[in-house]
């Protein structure tokens, strides 16, 4: 067995890579998939669809490497997470959209159970704001909004998974066998980012469950992130290749940056910015609006020792993609640098990119995007500019607020994620 095959599923691509025993990259393949904004403040993905693209980069990866499954040792899965789905278990058919992480329409609900006093006890439980960004409320949407969903749910005939539990679903027979044969399960960092997990106890917490109106029939058993579940099915790729290694995507890249021991941080610069740094064996309460999760580890031991503070910016990348498709001021995303470094400066004018309102530090579900300083003689480059400039405002803003919730002050802070490409963002985030 020569390699190893990543599936990283994203917010808005698909990926496979596949590296050879040196860990060096041999090949890779992406597709990007259709992002559905039906209202405003919502956005869904076609969960087929993103299986169907996971599918593809797969065999595009294996055939640009020269290779197949029979050389593949073992595939690890990382995620964009929070992303909700539920379907069917005899069809393998989702029984709605995938509500994204970014989407909002739960705003409301999050706002009632505060009303109730539910705040406290779920943020101490889970280490989490009480928010829309997480898949509880989402679930709870989906039961309430599809017809008969609740009493399919109670019946035990519904699943519910982040894209890890989807993806692996169809990788071990979802689509072939139905729930005979496919493996319904997550890993502890992504099931610490639903709301219902209970980082003291490690594992599904009822009260939680019944808080939000979530029967416990629909969630995966967890496992390891590290260690195999399963192996694929048949039908995939001919043999049975393990699944081995499963992490959220911020916490995979934790991991990945080697921030392995407490103070060490790194930020992912991609639709959005994640900033966590590794706390160690106890978790940290945060009291500026950063967030508690679990970290990623090796070794197949649970529960996890490992946990992590975050601050999670909801539009860093995406900017420039509204740039490129709402504005029209650019044609690739690749473009945004150049026409940034036509102006010295952004000329005054202030980006807030709160398309679907604000994470850390303010949790402000209720802010929209605004434009500040616009002149007669401001440009497009100027807002190419301020755009660029919002990234780095928000990860610092997340920065000072990691330093202050732990007593360290950092010194280094490791990046990563596509946007890490222009220097212009790179060298202004360095410099404030």
């Amino acid at each position: 067995m020569k390699y190893i095959l990543s599936l990283d599923q994203g917010t808005t691509s698909s990926r496979a890579i596949v590296f050879d025993r040196a860990g060096a990259i041999v090949a890779s393949a992406q597709r990007e998939f259709k992002q559905y904004f039906p209202q405003p403040g919502w956005v869904e993905h076609d969960a087929n669809e993103i299986w169907a693209t996971q599918r593809a980069v797969i065999d595009d990866a294996l055939m640009r490497a020269k290779t197949n499954a029979r050389e593949i040792a073992a595939i690890g899965i990382t995620n964009q997470r929070e992303t909700t789905v539920v379907w069917d278990r005899k069809t393998g058919q989702p029984i709605a959209p995938a509500i994204v992480w970014q989407d909002r329409r739960t705003a409301g609900r999050c706002e009632a159970l505060k009303a109730q006093g539910k705040e406290a006890v779920i943020r101490e439980k889970t280490g989490l704001v009480l928010d829309a960004y997480f898949s509880a409320s989402k679930i709870a949407w989906i039961l309430d909004n599809v017809p008969g969903a609740h009493d399919r749910a109670d019946a035990g005939e519904l699943a519910f998974g982040t894209i890890d539990s989807w993806l692996i679903w169809n990788l071990t027979g979802g689509r072939q066998d139905g729930v005979r044969n496919a493996l319904h399960v997550t890993d502890r960092t992504n099931a610490s980012r639903t709301q219902l997990y209970n980082l003291h106890n490690a594992d599904w917490d009822d009260t939680l469950c019944l808080t939000f109106g979530v029967p416990p029939t629909l969630l995966p058993h967890l496992v390891p992130s590290s260690g195999v579940v399963g192996n694929t099915h048949l039908d995939v790729f001919g043999i049975e290749v393990p699944i081995a290694g499963i992490a959220g995507d911020q916490q995979a890249a934790l991991f990945g940056q080697n921030c392995t021991a407490p103070g060490l941080a790194k930020n992912t610069y991609g639709t959005g910015c994640f900033m966590l740094m590794h706390s160690g064996a106890v978790p940290i309460v945060s009291k500026s609006g950063l967030l508690t999760t679990a970290a990623a580890q090796g070794g197949d031991k649970l529960p996890p020792t490992a946990y992590a503070l975050e601050g999670s910016v909801f539009v860093g990348g995406a900017v420039v993609q509204w740039l490129r498709d709402g504005l029209r001021a650019i044609r690739n995303s690749n473009e945004v640098e150049a026409l940034a470094r036509l102006e010295p400066d952004s000329g005054g004018v202030v980006f807030v990119p709160a398309f679907v309102g604000l994470g850390a530090p303010y949790w402000d579900a209720s802010a929209r995007g605004a434009i500040f300083g616009l002149t007669r003689g401001t440009t497009q480059a100027h807002i190419a500019r301020a755009a660029l400039e919002a990234i780095a405002f928000q990860s610092a803003e997340v920065l000072i607020a990691m330093q202050k919730d732990s007593g360290v002050t950092l010194s280094e802070l490791r990046v990563d994620g596509g946007a890490t490409t222009n220097n212009l963002l790179m060298q202004f985030q360095a410099d404030i």
